[in-house]
């Protein structure tokens, strides 16, 4: 089937349309967008720029999808912004394509949900099946992993990387890496544990889960310094997958510091 497009919406010629797409009212498509099959715009969506939205994916109203990076060195190079399949972009979302500074790219995987009043900036790299919850906000050239959530209200530092399965809990501003699996929160972000209801939902296993809590308490244990406990639950733990991803995630080069638990330091 064509598309069933609104007669008060604006197409641009030059957009492409895939098959049974559906623009609500008052919708605007640029001219260098890319709508996969059965995208649905409900009514006041603005999708510009050289935007691609995968399909299945749904767009409600007010999101802006594509404009300009809030960037000051942006020149209007023609830079992408690529969504992946099954997106669920809700009211008032914003986000932003690449600029030459970060690659010329922002990418969001497959299965996402971007909540009400969320923000991707400029040069982002998400991964699948994440979730942005009401108002969180990601800076530029930010890199969330697969299945990571970030709560409502949160806002992340550029350059920040977020691992897989991690949770960033609401009104938490994140000015570290975030681990693979961990949990953070607090005005400035600590780490808080690892995400075990994550975990638990998404069918680890109850060997992995304790594997990964041991590391966990070796890591960022107090004796000696963090490389050296590194390397030491490397070989500790080198057949447990997650372990070792975590591990990996630590030695990556980043120019943000990691985010640690927060000690009592009053403790004895």
């Amino acid at each position: 089937m064509m598309a069933n497009v609104h007669p008060t919406a604006i197409v641009e010629d030059g957009a492409q349309i895939g098959q049974d797409v559906e623009i609500g009212p008052y919708c605007m498509v640029g001219a260098s967008v890319i709508l996969g099959d059965r995208v649905k715009l409900h009514s006041h969506v603005v999708v510009a720029g050289y935007t691609t939205i995968g399909d299945d994916s749904v767009v409600f109203p007010f999101a802006s999808v594509g404009h300009a990076p809030q960037d000051l060195k942006f020149k209007g190079e023609a830079s992408r912004l690529v969504i992946g399949s099954r997106a669920k972009i809700r009211e008032g979302v914003t986000m932003n394509p690449g600029t030459e500074g970060g690659g010329m790219l922002t990418a969001v995987g497959d299965d996402c949900l971007l909540m009400a009043g969320a923000h991707v900036g400029h040069d982002c790299m998400i991964g699948n099946s994440c979730i942005l919850v009401n108002n969180a906000t990601l800076a530029g050239h930010v890199h969330v992993d697969d299945f990571a959530i970030v709560g409502g209200l949160s806002a992340v530092h550029q350059f920040v990387r977020i691992g897989r399965h991690a949770m960033i809990g609401g009104m938490t501003g994140v000015e570290s890496d975030v681990i693979p699996y961990g949990s953070v929160i607090g005005n400035r972000a600590y780490l808080s544990g690892l995400n075990l209801v994550g975990l638990k939902r998404r069918g680890f296993d109850r060997e992995t889960i304790h594997s990964l809590r041991k590391a966990y308490r070796l890591v960022f244990a107090h004796e000696g310094t963090l490389a050296e406990r590194v390397e030491e639950v490397a070989k500790d733990f080198a057949d447990v997958g997650p372990v070792i991803e975590i591990i990996n995630f630590l030695k990556a080069e980043s120019t943000r510091s990691v985010c640690t638990p927060k000690y009592d330091s009053s403790a004895g």
